[in-house]
């Protein structure tokens, strides 16, 4: 995994225990505050019935940019809401990268922007609202 030099440990540590988008062969690109870039292959598996990948694969490759993203800050945060717009379909063999970008955050919310790519090609656009809590593991509450 390549980083920025202004990585955030909170984020590293939570993406390296993502068993789901590591399991899938998702991959840390860029991480810093408030942002995050993250590359998956679509491999034969995320192919749905019409030949393309399944949308929840795309979905899942965005939210874990946004959860890098805003986890970025360092309390435990995660999705409090989250939409999906499809633009164009991905295809087996398709490299898709997903950058997130903090808009603004209040309080203990936030809004992002995920923008999922074929090099130069809008595949998803994706919004997610965040919400810091304490810690989701029963020995760290």
């Amino acid at each position: 995994m390549s980083h920025t030099a202004d990585a955030t440990p909170a984020a590293e540590a939570m993406f390296a225990a993502d068993e789901a988008s590591r399991g899938l062969g998702i991959e840390l690109l860029e991480q810093g505050e408030g942002v995050a870039v993250l590359r998956m292959t679509v491999t034969r598996a995320m192919v749905n019935g019409h030949g393309i990948a399944h949308g929840g694969y795309v979905f899942l490759l965005a939210d874990t940019a946004f959860a890098c993203a805003c986890n970025s800050h360092g309390p435990v945060t995660v999705a409090a809401g989250a939409d999906i717009t499809f633009v164009a379909p991905a295809h087996q063999g398709d490299v898709l990268v997903a950058r997130a970008e903090e808009r603004t955050r209040f309080g203990r919310s936030g809004l992002y922007d995920v923008s999922v790519r074929r090099g130069d090609e809008v595949i998803a656009e994706f919004r997610g609202r965040s919400r810091s809590i304490r810690s989701t593991r029963p020995e760290e509450s």
